[in-house]
């Protein structure tokens, strides 16, 4: 698979809207993380549907619904697929309002690793010297957290080992981004509607009024980051998609300390120091390739 440049730009600016949402999360008090993902589920279901419209991809969604009927295969893995997005869903917001959003930070750091590992066992994919040096210094800062700390968190670990397996599946059920979004939020809606039914607070928009725009925003912002990077992962090869992965942490770390007030140990310069090494190896060499093939006419 040759590089895509509209793949690399999509990944960047999924990272982008994401690391928008800690801080946009902090804007919806009262409510609590469980809500928020509750309300997040139902808002990017009407959000959805309006890009689906804007983008002309109905038909598209149409024919993933016969694909549906036909495939029982594809229909049971649809239930499997939102419930592992839904957990990465309900952690990656509850963290930023229990103040722990380094922790699900550092999950994304270890992820890319995650990534790469599968996309070399499962696919066969080989890694170039300048992506191979990345995933080594990349090595070295998650060892030296590890040697810091003796542990990872649970938050961290299931950050960064609960992804893979989604992605997997996602490429093996063969959806585009926006079809498949839509029916995994289909399958939560339920369990949304159930969530607020019983936990929400009572009389929370009326004390919040700006609730009722704030929740419509951030069913659009969480769509448009989703779909961009569902998108990017059918455009890229695993590994490198894993890789590009590791700008999504580095903008979450920022966030979370310099806007969310959260504790930053000067211990751990030495685990970002080689991620964000990382980082800049993997652009480097993404640009690189693409001036390349540019000039070959690919």
């Amino acid at each position: 698979m040759k590089l895509s440049g509209r793949g690399v730009a999509l990944s960047v600016t999924a990272s982008i809207l994401f690391a928008l949402m800690p801080g946009y999360v902090r804007e919806l008090a009262p409510l609590d993380g469980v809500q928020v993902f509750a309300q997040r589920v139902l808002w990017s279901i009407p959000a959805v549907l309006l890009l689906l419209l804007l983008t002309r991809q109905w038909p598209t969604f149409v024919a993933v619904l016969g694909r549906l009927r036909r495939e029982p295969l594809l229909l049971a893995a649809l239930p499997l697929a939102a419930v592992l997005i839904g957990l990465q869903w309900g952690l990656f917001l509850w963290a930023p309002l229990q103040g722990r959003m380094l922790e699900v930070s550092l999950g994304y750091f270890l992820l890319p690793l995650a990534m790469v590992l599968a996309g070399r066992v499962f696919y066969a994919e080989r890694l170039r010297p300048l992506q191979l040096l990345a995933v080594i210094c990349a090595l070295a800062g998650v060892l030296h957290e590890l040697w810091l700390t003796r542990a990872f968190s649970w938050l961290t670990l299931v950050t960064a080992l609960g992804y893979p397996p989604y992605f997997m599946l996602r490429r093996w059920m063969r959806l585009d981004a926006l079809s498949g979004f839509i029916l995994e939020m289909l399958v939560l809606a339920p369990l949304a509607i159930w969530l607020i039914l019983s936990f929400s607070p009572p009389g929370a928009f009326d004390q919040a009024p700006q609730l009722w725009w704030l929740m419509p925003g951030l069913g659009l912002l969480g769509t448009l980051a989703f779909a961009a990077m569902m998108a990017s992962s059918r455009l890229l090869p695993l590994g490198l998609f894993g890789i590009l992965s590791y700008v999504e942490p580095v903008l979450l770390f920022a966030v979370a300390v310099a806007f969310l007030g959260e504790a930053f140990n000067p211990a751990q310069l030495w685990t970002y120091l080689p991620i964000w090494l990382a980082v800049l190896l993997i652009g480097w060499d993404s640009a690189n390739l693409l001036r390349k093939q540019a000039r070959q006419g690919l």
